[in-house]
């Protein structure tokens, strides 16, 4: 049987994409903080240029960028810390009653069901809970180890960016230099965009999670939602913490243990609703990307980067429809790409 050149092509094409991710995913140690840096460096560039507007120099102007999220990061650990500090005020209370659930639980499930009480089930539930707090840990330290990184790939990115911009030019194909200003230019945008949807999505989170609160009845619903909201830009550990207070909160108030599983319920939901309808559907529409594309996007990206990947393989995507409206042998790719 003769393979035509369509045939052909597309088996190239799938090659490409089997050892390019395999490459990431073998890679990620360094790709993650390098492609982090990279868009934080292309969302500070035009900060950067403003500061080297007013003649402070390129060291002092990437400084200046530095600082600004600096102080965003430093923000957000303050706020993790606060939220701990709060409910280890509270954990004493909670695990005693939490001690009085179990048990009262396998009484009620002796009664009703003849099922023999377990001795070990508490400290089942706790190995249990070690396990989880272990992963946790491991996932925060190597989430320290990038945020160490990814400020020196930042700062790398905008002090050599003309250097990079040569580097492009180079290896260009000579019939699209000229469309390589005009693609910087809308990556550039793209992320900005990118930017927008993602605090759009934080804000709509946020409002979500207030709402289903105050359903509950849960003091300060606002509060709790938004904070629950905004703590998620730290992977893992911020939605744990940040949901701890107000579930010790409800529970200590009214004693009843199904509020807090009500708690549990409406972060769980709204989470599942950002994930698969509000990122991909806001985030798209600013990105001028398919809700497809975007979905296809966030499940690949977890699957080889994680929670990273679920961030950073979304502007990929938005980069390469820009890149395919340029490169006329890439239209078909455009036109599952774009948002129509």
């Amino acid at each position: 049987m003769i393979k035509t050149n369509a045939d052909i092509s597309f088996l190239k094409y799938l090659q490409i994409i089997f050892f390019a991710s395999v490459i990431l995913y073998f890679g990620k140690t360094l790709f993650i903080p390098l492609f982090f840096g990279l868009l934080i460096a292309i969302v500070m560039y035009p900060t950067c240029k403003w500061f080297e507007s007013y003649k402070t120099g390129k060291v002092l102007a990437i400084t200046g960028c530095l600082l600004i999220v600096t102080v965003l990061i430093i923000s957000l650990l303050a706020l993790l810390i606060w939220q701990v500090k709060t409910f280890s005020a509270d954990a004493e209370a909670i695990f005693k009653k939490l001690e009085l659930a179990l048990i009262q639980l396998q009484l009620w499930l002796n009664q009703n069901f003849g099922i023999e009480q377990q001795n070990g089930l508490s400290s089942k539930l706790t190995g249990s809970i070690a396990g989880i707090l272990q992963s946790t840990i491991q996932t925060t330290v190597l989430t320290l180890f990038f945020f160490f990184l990814t400020p020196i790939f930042t700062a790398l990115f905008l002090y050599h960016r003309r250097i990079f911009v040569q580097y492009l030019k180079l290896i260009t194909p000579a019939k699209y230099q000229h469309q390589l200003d005009s693609i910087l230019l809308q990556t550039i945008s793209t992320y900005f965009s990118y930017i927008k949807g993602m605090l759009m999505v934080y804000i709509i989170v946020g409002i979500l999670n207030s709402l289903g609160l105050f359903l509950l009845g849960v003091e300060h619903a606002l509060l709790f939602g938004m904070l629950c909201a905004i703590m998620t830009i730290i992977p893992y550990v911020g939605i744990i913490v940040s949901a701890l207070l107000p579930i010790s909160v409800v529970w200590l108030e009214t004693g009843n243990i199904w509020y807090p599983l009500g708690v549990v319920a409406v972060f769980t939901f709204v989470q599942y609703l950002e994930a698969n309808v509000i990122f991909p559907k806001v985030v798209g529409k600013q990105l001028h990307v398919s809700t497809l594309a975007m979905l296809i996007a966030i499940i690949a990206g977890g699957i080889i980067w994680g929670v990273a990947g679920m961030i950073l393989f979304i502007p990929f995507v938005a980069i390469m429809k820009i890149i395919s409206e340029h490169i006329e042998e890439w239209k078909p790719l455009n036109l599952l790409l774009s948002r129509k």
